[in-house]
C-alpha cells in the first residue's frame, strides 16, 4: 500500500518539494471553507424563521417552503457541480460557490417580500449544492491515504463550525436588537442581518481558494503532468511522485470521458455503489437532524421555552456538535468508517426513540388554527434537551462526518465526480423533504416526527452492515481497480 511520508527527505528547496503536514491540512481546510458556508447559509434560516413568518404573514406549509427552498438550489447545485469541476477544475468550482454565497447574502438580506427571499434562498442554496461536492472531492483528491479519513473529516467539522457561528450571530445579533423582528442597524431589522454577514466568510473563501493548488488528477487528466508533479511535491514529498503520476494515469487509461451513463448498471438501474452513495446520503437526512438545527428554536419555543433561551440551547447543541466531530476526526483512520457508523445508529435510535415517547406523552395544547403542541412538565423538559443533544453526539461522531468522507473517496476515478454529484443531489432532495415537511408535521405530532426519525435511524443500521464496505487505508487507485474487479 502506498503510505508516501509528509516529510520528504530529497534535496529539493522548500518551493519545490519539502511538505508538512501542516501545509497538507492547510490546503484541505481552505477547501474545506466551503463546508463553513455550507453549514452556516443551512442553518442561518434558524434564527430568523419566527421574524420572517411574522414580517411576511407565512403560514405553517409556505414557511416550510421558504426555509427549505435553499434546499432545492442545493440539490441543482450539487448536479452540475461534478460536470463543471471535470470541465473547469476544482478551484473554479469553489470561486463560482463563493460568489453565489456572497450574491445569496446580500440579496437575502435585503429581500422586500417572501418571494424574493425563496430566490436568492436558492442562489445560496446552489453554492451550497456545489460546495457540497466540490470540497470532499478536492480533499480526497490530493490527500495521502493514511491521513484521507482525517482530512475529509474536515468538511464536517467546517459544516458544524458553519452551524454554529451561524447561531451564534443569530443569537448576538437578536440580543443586540432585542429580538429578531426588531431594528438592529440602518433601519434594516436583526434577522436581515444574520444573512448579510454571510458575505465576510463568502469574502474569504472565494479569496483563499487563490492561493491552493489544483487537483494532481485533475492537472493529470488534463495532461498538465509538470504542475501535477509540482502539487503532488506540495502534498507528499519528492519520493514516489513519478509512480503516483504513473498510477494516476493508469486509471483513465481505462476511463471514457466522464457521462452520466456510467453511473448505469444492473440494479436498478445503477451501479450497486452508486446506490450505497445514494443510501449514506438519504439516511444522513432522514434521520432528522437538520430539523435541530433548522427549527430547533421554534421547537423549543413551542415547548415552553423563551426566545432568548432557545437562542441559547441552539448554540449549546451546537458546540456539541463540533465537540463530536473533533472526536470523530481523531478516531476515523484508526477505527475505520463503518464501525463509527454503526455506532452512531445505534445512538441515534435510542435517543430519538427517547423524544418521541416524551413528545408523544406530553400533555397537549391545540391551537386556534388546530395545531397540536405537547407541553413538557416535570422532568419531560431536561429528558427531552438531554436527548437531543445525545442524538447530535451520535450524530456528529459518525454519520455526519463518515458520510462525507465515504461519498468522497468510495468512488472509482472514472465515475468520482457523477457519483459523487447525484448522491450529493439525492442528499439535498431528502434534507428538503424533511425540512418542508416539518412544521405541518409538528402541528400534528411531535411524537409522530421523531418517531420516524427513530425507525429511519434503525433502518440506517441495517443500511450499513450490509451493504457498506471499509474504505480505510486504501488509496483511491486501489479502490479504482477493485471496483474493475467487482464489475
Amino acid at each position: 500500500m502506498d503510505h508516501q511520508p509528509l516529510t520528504a527527505t530529497g534535496p529539493e528547496a522548500e518551493d519545490e518539494g519539502t511538505v508538512s503536514s501542516g501545509r497538507v491540512v492547510s490546503i484541505a481546510g481552505v477547501a474545506a471553507l466551503g463546508g463553513f458556508l455550507f453549514g452556516y447559509d443551512s442553518a442561518v434560516i434558524n434564527g430568523a424563521v419566527s421574524a420572517i413568518q411574522d414580517q411576511f404573514d407565512v403560514a405553517p406549509g409556505p414557511l416550510g417552503f421558504a426555509v427549505a427552498s435553499a434546499l432545492l438550489g442545493a440539490a441543482l447545485g450539487a448536479v452540475v457541480a461534478g460536470r463543471i469541476a471535470d470541465r473547469y477544475g476544482r478551484l473554479f468550482v469553489m470561486r463560482v460557490a463563493a460568489v453565489l454565497f456572497l450574491v445569496s447574502a446580500i440579496g437575502t438580506g435585503l429581500s422586500g417580500n417572501l418571494e424574493v427571499l425563496v430566490l436568492f434562498r436558492i442562489v445560496g442554496g446552489i453554492g451550497v449544492g456545489v460546495a457540497s461536492v466540490i470540497a470532499p472531492a478536492y480533499i480526497a483528491e490530493v490527500s495521502p491515504a493514511h491521513v484521507r479519513g482525517r482530512l475529509g473529516s474536515l468538511q464536517q467539522l467546517a459544516i458544524v463550525t458553519g452551524i454554529f457561528m451561524s447561531l451564534l450571530v443569530d443569537y448576538l445579533l437578536a440580543g443586540a436588537a432585542g429580538s429578531s423582528k426588531d431594528v438592529l442597524w440602518m433601519g434594516l431589522e436583526a434577522w436581515r442581518w444574520m444573512f448579510i454577514a454571510m458575505v465576510v466568510p463568502a469574502v474569504l473563501y472565494g479569496g483563499l481558494s487563490m492561493t491552493i493548488p489544483e487537483s494532481p488528477r485533475y492537472l493529470v487528466a488534463n495532461h498538465q503532468d509538470s504542475e501535477a508533479r509540482k502539487v503532488l511535491r506540495r502534498l507528499i514529498g519528492t519520493d514516489g511522485v513519478d509512480l503516483r503520476i504513473e498510477r494516476i494515469k493508469e486509471t483513465l487509461r481505462h476511463e471514457t470521458k466522464p457521462s452520466w451513463r456510467d453511473l448505469r448498471g444492473p440494479a436498478l438501474g445503477l451501479l450497486p455503489i452508486v446506490w450505497v452513495g445514494i443510501g449514506l446520503s438519504v439516511f444522513q437526512q432522514f434521520v432528522g437532524i437538520n430539523v435541530i438545527f433548522y427549527y430547533s428554536n421554534v421547537l423549543w419555543e413551542a415547548v415552553g421555552f423563551s426566545e432568548a433561551d432557545s437562542f441559547k440551547i441552539t448554540v449549546i447543541t451546537s458546540v456539541v456538535n463540533i465537540a463530536t466531530t473533533l472526536i470523530a476526526i481523531a478516531s476515523v483512520d484508526r477505527y475505520g468508517r463503518k464501525p463509527l457508523l454503526l455506532i452512531g445508529s445505534v445512538g441515534m435510535t435510542v435517543t430519538l426513540a427517547t423524544m418521541a415517547f416524551v413528545f408523544g406523552t406530553a400533555n397537549t395544547v391545540t391551537g386556534p388554527d388546530g395545531s397540536v403542541t405537547p407541553q413538557l412538565t416535570g422532568a419531560q423538559g431536561p429528558i427531552a434537551l438531554i436527548a437531543a443533544n445525545l442524538f447530535v453526539v451520535a450524530f456528529g461522531m459518525s454519520w455526519g462526518p463518515m458520510v462525507w468522507v465515504l461519498l468522497g473517496e468510495k468512488f472509482p476515478n472514472r465515475i468520482r465526480a457523477a457519483a459523487l454529484s447525484l448522491a450529493a443531489a439525492a442528499q439535498w432532495v431528502a434534507n428538503w423533504v424533511i425540512t418542508v415537511s416539518f412544521p405541518s408535521l409538528k402541528d400534528v405530532s411531535l411524537g409522530l416526527a421523531y418517531g420516524f426519525y427513530a425507525v429511519c435511524a434503525l433502518l440506517s443500521l441495517v443500511f450499513v452492515w450490509k451493504w457498506v464496505e471499509e474504505t480505510r487505508g486504501k488509496e483511491l487507485e486501489d479502490m479504482h481497480s477493485e471496483a474493475v474487479e467487482r464489475a
